[in-house]
């Protein structure tokens, strides 16, 4: 019997993503590509698969663990074969591993060298405390919380030995925005300025109501998905500065085009939508004015020479947001096959968070549900947002006479830190003149 080792693998832009479920034990018989662990990251969660058939003689992660491309999962007893090797950085209970102290044996500050501070005694570490004043949390979360302006030491933690994790921060937040909890800065502040109780924003309590006095209820609790998105959502409509640009496009002779090219190739299996041209046509906009292609990064701007374009995907769990790579250099055919294969993975809870990272620019369309316009919630770091509606027939003046055109709404919205009205509305407009003609994109 050979031992095999089960390793995460490639799991995109993030370096580290939480254990949250276990689906094996010690003892179970799996099959190759059945799942083992459920991992989430700040978008979206994934299982992680073995890639060997066995059965399982240790399980190396525990819930609340942070893993990441390569770090080792379980070891399995197969048939044949020889023994992965093991990785070097993430491998568990090393305290050499550049893994976070929730993740390594617990160390005792007094196990430091001793010519540190001879003379001092230093108490023995207790994990459920902040280390040397600190709160107990990981660097990227303590950049999560600058970002948010979020106190740590206010924070309760709620992940293994008291750690805290994104999720409280997002939790923190919200009380403090729905003015469940003040801040020791926001009291301060209120208690020298004779504000109420608004958490410092001069904002009243969250109202809190009994709603079976009115009628019979049912509560359910928000997925995973919709908890870590709202408080995105949240931070990005309070801290953006947006405004929102409503427009039309005559999309007559496009919409004449997909039929039509769909026709042609029905055979193929392909089926061309409208949000393929929409991605085609905002990578030309884009690359004519670059400021919608990129993020603030302090008091400088990072412009970026890709062109990713996530697009919102509707699916039982929420909204969730695949992001196609590299557009400009697609055709229509080949970003069709992609959306649809996306939009599926989106829909079976399969995307992994590799495919939702990166986007420079997002589309988010309601065109096959209705509506007219409305005003899309920038998706933090980029600075602009198109929104699109369901077409409809419209009598418009040709010079001469009223004729009946296809028309698309647009609702662009932009960070006024970054873009002005005028660049704004020349968006848009440039945009409505490729779908009005999208030979245009070849220019």
């Amino acid at each position: 019997m050979a031992s095999i080792e089960i390793q995460v693998p490639d799991i995109g832009d993030f370096d580290e993503v939480t254990v949250i479920e276990l689906m094996v034990k010690v003892g179970d018989t799996v099959k190759a590509e059945q799942s083992l662990i459920t991992v989430e990251s700040d978008k979206a969660s994934m299982e992680i698969p073995s890639s060997h058939a066995g059965v399982v003689k240790e399980v190396k992660v525990a819930l609340g663990d942070k893993v990441k491309q390569g770090s080792l999962v379980v070891i399995l007893e197969g048939e044949g074969g020889a023994s992965a090797p093991a990785p070097s950085a993430s491998v568990p209970n090393t305290a050499t591993a550049p893994v976070e102290p929730a993740q390594a044996a617990p160390v005792s500050v007094a196990s430091a060298p001793a010519a540190v501070a001879p003379a001092v005694a230093v108490p023995a570490h207790n994990p459920t405390t902040a280390p040397i004043g600190l709160p107990h949390a990981s660097p990227s979360v303590r950049k999560f919380a600058r970002e948010l302006g979020v106190p740590l030491t206010e924070v309760k933690g709620s992940g293994l030995k008291g750690r805290i994790t994104d999720a409280d921060v997002q939790a923190f937040t919200r009380s403090v925005m729905s003015g469940a909890v003040q801040t020791v800065a926001g009291a301060a502040q209120n208690k020298s300025t004779g504000g109420g109780d608004g958490a410092g924003l001069g904002l009243i309590p969250w109202p809190k109501v009994d709603f079976t006095k009115f009628g019979p209820i049912e509560r359910k609790e928000l997925s995973r998905i919709k908890k870590i998105s709202g408080a995105n959502l949240l931070r990005n409509a309070i801290m953006i500065p947006a405004v929102t640009n409503h427009d039309d496009a005559d999309i007559t002779d496009l919409e004449a085009f997909r039929v039509s090219t769909n026709k042609e190739n029905e055979k193929s299996g392909i089926k061309v939508t409208m949000l393929a041209f929409l991605i085609k046509a905002c990578v030309a906009a884009l690359k004519k004015f670059p400021e919608f292609n990129s993020s603030l990064d302090g008091d400088a701007l990072i412009y970026k020479q890709f062109y990713h374009i996530g697009f919102a995907a509707d699916t039982p769990n929420g909204l969730m947001v695949p992001v196609i790579k590299d557009a400009d250099k697609k055709g229509i055919f080949q970003i069709s096959v992609e959306m649809g294969e996306l939009a599926k993975k989106a829909r079976d809870g399969k995307l992994s968070p590799a495919e939702m990272s990166g986007a420079s620019f997002t589309i988010s369309s309601l065109g096959g549900i209705g509506g007219r316009y409305f005003t899309p919630i920038i998706n933090a770091p980029e600075v602009a947002i198109l929104g699109v509606c369901k077409s409809q027939m419209e009598p418009v003046w040709d010079g001469k006479a009223f004729v009946p055109r296809l028309m698309l709404p647009l609702s662009l919205t932009w960070d006024h830190r970054v873009i002005d009205g005028a660049a704004a509305a020349r968006f848009n407009v440039y945009l409505g003149q490729i779908l009005g003609d999208f030979r245009r994109v070849l220019l």
